[in-house]
């Protein structure tokens, strides 16, 4: 009776066992093509999408010439060149330049070269672009604080020749690269100033080269384009003077700017 129940046991057991086995493979053979169906759902719904993707105005690149809106947002600041003196005098012991932000607004005008190149003007005003320098005085006079930041206001009004290098055109988006060279003139700057002592004095006007790169985003009716944007300026804008104290322990100051800016165009 005993070896029954064992023979029993066993035999459902082994079929208990087998039918886990079976059921295991089933579930990871469902599991299998369960993934192998949604990848090849997803990528044929990819594909479909890809090749259905409709083209805004596919005539853009063969028109000679188109305008814009230049509408951006920079961080500006001084690269200061220290003068022999600095080390000599004790006065001052460091003068910083600080970083602080603007928005421009301005306008395109673009050639169409050819199927790579187009020729771009961007004549824009930057406003609220402040500069300043954070001074450490060694000896400060009688009311003077230790740390003493001078902010010299600026507008800039600039105007740069642009050269765009652009990809492929990929359905509605495109990726370009440039380069140019500007000029600009300061419409707020001090070097005729006669305030003396709490003034660091800047020419007028600058110039300098530029890079960028940007993304073309062809919508229905307009190309909007996002672009970041380094510029370099090569003029020595310090009108120096020996005598003054915040002047005196800078040679050079050359422009540096970091501008993000959005571009609407046809």
């Amino acid at each position: 009776m005993q070896m029954d129940n064992s023979e029993n046991f066993c035999t459902q057991k082994k079929r208990c066992l087998t039918m886990m086995k079976v059921f295991r493979n089933f579930g990871n053979r469902s599991l299998r093509q369960t993934v192998f169906f949604l990848i090849a759902c997803f990528s044929l719904s990819f594909a479909a999408k890809a090749q259905g993707v409709e083209l805004n105005r596919p005539e853009h690149d063969q028109v000679p010439y188109y305008f814009g809106i230049y509408l951006a947002y920079n961080s500006t600041y001084l690269h200061p060149s220290k003068n022999p003196r600095f080390l000599e005098n004790d006065s001052v012991l460091s003068a910083e330049p600080g970083a602080s932000g603007g928005v421009a607004l301005g306008f395109l005008a673009t050639l169409h070269l050819n199927q790579r190149w187009e020729f771009r003007l961007n004549p824009n005003l930057i406003i609220g672009g402040a500069k300043f320098f954070t001074y450490t005085l060694n000896n400060p006079l009688p009311g003077e604080a230790p740390v003493i930041k001078k902010t010299l206001p600026s507008s800039i009004f600039t105007f740069p020749l642009q050269f765009k290098f652009n990809s492929d055109r990929i359905n509605n988006f495109r990726v370009y690269m440039m380069g140019d060279v500007y000029v600009s003139t300061d419409l707020m700057a001090n070097a005729g100033s006669r305030n003396a002592e709490d003034l660091v004095k800047l020419k007028r006007n600058d110039y300098g080269l530029e890079t960028a790169i940007g993304f073309n985003f062809y919508l229905k009716f307009v190309t909007l384009s996002p672009e970041l944007k380094f510029s370099y300026g090569l003029a020595n804008l310090h009108d120096r003077d020996p005598n003054l104290k915040f002047s005196s322990v800078f040679d050079k100051l050359q422009s540096r700017m970091i501008t993000f800016s959005l571009n609407l165009e046809q």
